[in-house]
């Protein structure tokens, strides 16, 4: 149970989760935008949106724990826990489904229909890498979603 503790809500490993979050979101955001043409697949606009959610919930959090912190407040409390475990699971399934809506447009473009080879102007490699950050972004969310509802169980 120590290992959950650690990562629980006002505390530092529940702070870096959150950065860590709101930094892969973000740069995946930042990463997709910058390809031109992505506007015109609704994977990638789904991406960004899915992306700019996850950004925001984890942004709101991390202040929260930064909050906590300085205070020296517990944030655990059934009440609290409860809205986190319905935040985080929305945001980790919404990010998941992005994540691989995406990962499944650049793996038609890239090897089944030679996209990528064909209009070699459409930066997929930025596209890939994008999808890439999602999905660590998604790694960290699904992990926090699981450690919120491992200490809503406790109570």
């Amino acid at each position: 149970m120590w290992e959950v503790a650690w990562w629980r809500p006002g505390t530092w490993g529940g702070l870096a989760m959150r950065v860590g979050q709101v930094a892969f979101a973000g740069a995946s955001i930042g990463v997709m935008a910058s390809g031109a043409g992505f506007a015109n697949y609704t994977a990638f606009c789904y991406l960004i949106a899915s992306m700019g959610l996850q950004s925001l919930w984890s942004l709101g959090l991390a202040c929260l724990d930064v909050y906590a912190l300085t205070v020296k407040r517990d944030l655990n409390n059934a009440l609290l826990v409860s809205l986190f475990v319905i935040g985080d699971w929305v945001t980790a399934l919404l990010s998941f489904a992005a994540s691989c809506s995406a990962g499944g447009v650049m793996v038609l473009f890239k090897r089944d229909v030679l996209f990528c080879r064909r209009y070699p102007q459409l930066p997929c490699g930025r596209f890939e890498l994008a999808v890439a950050l999602a999905f660590l972004s998604w790694a960290l969310s699904a992990t926090s979603a699981i450690i919120m509802f491992c200490l809503l169980a406790a109570f």
